[in-house]
């Protein structure tokens, strides 16, 4: 691979009047039929051994209140372009994406074909206009485990600060980059650091694409989708906070919850890099699937939203035993039994399982009180999961989570009362910027309640693995604040958890 050229990736693409293999920009004095419409940058995802998705959307006007970023009702063809260098001297695969209205003129580009384990280049070109160059890989083949570097993080809420994790993240030039969901919020404007717009909560599939189109022209968020394929799952924020099914959080906005559920789930795969086969039907999208690492992990996505029964005993943190129900689900009967089966086929020596929500028991209180919008409002369903990986003998399950603003790091238990044996290990990412600066000082930590849980931080960031066949090497990354922009990244704590032996071992 050639060197590694940030301003070209991270900043921006080919500059007008060049003409490079084959895409020419629109020259001086020749008035093109749209603005620049690549405003939202350029993304890649879902790899696989032979390709991967490449996305973009046309958005000359990304925050139109009308949702069409400028966009006519025409149709437009997209040019792509794969190549091995970023000059563009190496194109391997290319082709012709008409984009269209009823998608938002979003692009959503399978590739395939491609050579395992290799990096490459991405562009688009439009109107007469280039995109930005992307940066992306294929996943290694199937029977080989080349170390990985894998960065995940959740919950970036616009208004709360400035996306300087993003930019850390892209300039570690990681492998592949994982959100484990609240990709946008869905509140209203308020008095934060940055405003939201549209001003109102959202609810209609016009403003759920105003959202999505103002995340996404954040310069450091797109610094991250250009630097590396990505592999995303929502949470609530994408919809509703706390919502669960069908069942809405609350009345406000009024409406059909079932409409809104619609338009935004179909908002989230026009701004995704996802393959056709997460394309939503009406209020429904299969977002839970599996991706192959070679042979050195297997990545189960989960969807804990869509799913779930409401939560017991009116949400909140308590102690309530209809937790306890054993009909009760989290991840509906279908989707627990294909992770399961994921997991009993033991397809590569780690068992990624990427998700929303913590996943080891936490106790608030001596009394049991626990969180009901986590797994511990589904006892049931989570001791199926592990009792099954357990029986097969799965003894490389490392749980990635997002949602509470927090870093933690557990160990996961057979027995959490008895603290009787480790089959697991769970690593919670921090947010981007959402509950804002935090408190590096906070301790939130009772060894006493839950000695299985071993790490807590109150700061934004992310959370590094580099993952070998022997080891995973965990950093837990931070900066100190989001309300400035552009502060440094550092690690506050490292752990090693050993192929074979779960659990968090000192660094």
């Amino acid at each position: 691979m050639s060197p590694l050229n940030r301003r070209t990736l991270i900043v921006g693409g080919i500059a007008g009047g060049v003409t490079a293999a084959g895409l020419t920009v629109a020259s001086a004095g020749v008035a093109p039929p749209l603005s620049y419409p690549f405003k939202l940058g350029v993304a890649s995802g879902e790899p696989w051994a032979d390709g991967f998705v490449l996305w973009t959307r046309l958005a000359p006007h990304p925050l139109d209140a009308d949702g069409l970023g400028g966009m006519s009702n025409t149709t437009v063809p997209v040019d792509w372009q794969v190549s091995t260098n970023q000059s563009f001297t190496g194109i391997v695969a290319s082709g012709t994406f008409t984009a269209t209205q009823a998608w938002a003129h979003s692009v959503h580009v399978e590739v395939s074909g491609l050579t395992a384990g290799t990096w490459y280049y991405y562009r688009f070109r439009a109107a007469g206009h280039i995109s930005p160059v992307g940066r992306t890989r294929t996943a290694p083949a199937v029977g080989t485990s080349p170390a990985m570097t894998m960065l995940f993080t959740s919950c970036s809420h616009y208004e709360s600060g400035y996306f300087t994790a993003y930019r850390r993240m892209a300039e570690e030039t990681p492998d592949v980059i994982l959100h484990l969901g609240d990709y946008i919020y869905e509140g209203k404007a308020g008095s934060g650091v940055r405003s939201h717009s549209p001003a109102v909560e959202i609810s209609s599939l016009a403003d759920y694409r105003v959202r999505h189109a103002q995340y996404k022209t954040d310069p450091d968020l797109q610094a991250a989708h250009h630097i590396a394929p990505w592999i995303t799952v929502w949470d609530d924020h994408e919809v509703e906070n706390n919502y669960a099914g069908l069942t809405r959080a609350d009345s406000s906005p009024a409406g059909d919850f079932a409409a809104r559920r619609t338009a935004a789930y179909k908002a989230y795969y026009e701004h995704m890099p996802l393959r056709a086969a997460q394309a939503p039907s009406g209020a429904n999208l299969q977002l839970y699937r599996r991706l192959r690492w070679g042979s050195l992990a297997t990545f189960h996505m989960l969807d804990t939203r869509q799913y779930r029964d409401d939560q017991a005993c009116g949400d909140g943190t308590k102690l309530c035993p209809a937790a306890d129900d054993p009909q009760r689900t989290i991840t509906g009967a279908a989707q627990e039994s294909w992770l399961l089966n994921g997991l009993n086929q033991k397809l590569g020596t780690w068992d990624l399982i990427g998700q929303q929500v913590f996943f080891a028991q936490k106790l608030a209180a001596a009394d049991g009180s626990k969180s009901m919008d986590s797994w511990d409002g589904y006892t049931a369903n989570r001791t199926r999961i592990q009792n099954g990986w357990d029986a097969q003998g799965n003894d490389s399950v490392v749980v990635l989570t997002g949602d509470v603003h927090r870093s933690w790091a557990a160990n996961i238990m057979h027995d959490y009362a008895a603290q009787d044996r480790i089959i697991g290990t769970e690593l919670i990412t921090t947010s981007v910027t959402s509950s804002g600066d935090g408190n590096a000082a906070e301790n939130a930590l009772d060894p006493a309640l839950n000695p299985h849980v071993k790490f807590y931080k109150n700061l934004r960031g992310y959370v590094r693995t580099v993952t070998s066949a022997g080891q995973m090497n965990v950093d837990f990354r931070f900066v100190d604040k989001v309300t400035v922009r552009d502060r440094p990244v550092t690690t506050a704590q490292s752990y090693v958890i050993h192929a074979g032996n779960p659990g968090l071992q000192a660094s």
